[in-house]
Formats: structure tokens, sequence, C-alpha cells
């Protein structure tokens, strides 16, 4: 079954890969006539993201990309194409 909820129930909420690394924080919806297009992702300092594009603000995430949504957002890895997976230390 089909569940809805509101988009402004998605602002700030967290957002995972499906790999399970943290990937950012929504910041904004892109929506085109009655369609999301797409997310505004927000780089945390505690993020994949941050440390793959560590100068920008976030990015946008296509919807098409996105998984799934509850009480956190699923994405594929494949949002950020320089993704590397988990950096060794």
């Amino acid at each position: 079954m089909l569940k809805m909820k509101k988009i402004s129930t998605t602002y700030d909420m967290k957002v995972f890969t499906d790999e399970g690394d943290y990937f950012g924080d929504v910041e904004e919806s892109i929506i085109n006539g009655n369609k999301i297009y797409g997310w505004r992702i927000k780089a945390t300092k505690s993020s994949v993201l941050n440390r793959v594009i560590s100068n920008a603000k976030g990015v946008i995430v296509p919807h098409q990309l996105v998984k799934a949504i509850g009480d956190i957002m699923l994405i594929s890895k494949s949002a950020v194409p320089s993704y590397e997976g988990k950096e060794e230390q």
C-alpha cells in the first residue's frame, strides 16, 4: 500500500546510501509541475558527501535515485559519480 507524506516532513531528514553511509540532510525538494524532479541535499561535517566534495555546500539528487522515504531517505550510492565507499584510514 502506498503511504502519502507531506513534502514538508522531509526537510532536514537524514539521507543514507543503500550501503549504509550517511550522505547528508535534505535541504529542499525540486518540483516540476506536479512531480518531484529532485532533492537538494546539504553536506554536513560527518557525511560522505562532505568528504567527496569538500568545498561544495551540497548536491542535487534526481528523484529516480531515491529508493525509499520513511524516517530517513535511502538513495542509491550512484548519487555521487565519484563515490568509492568508505575511506580506508
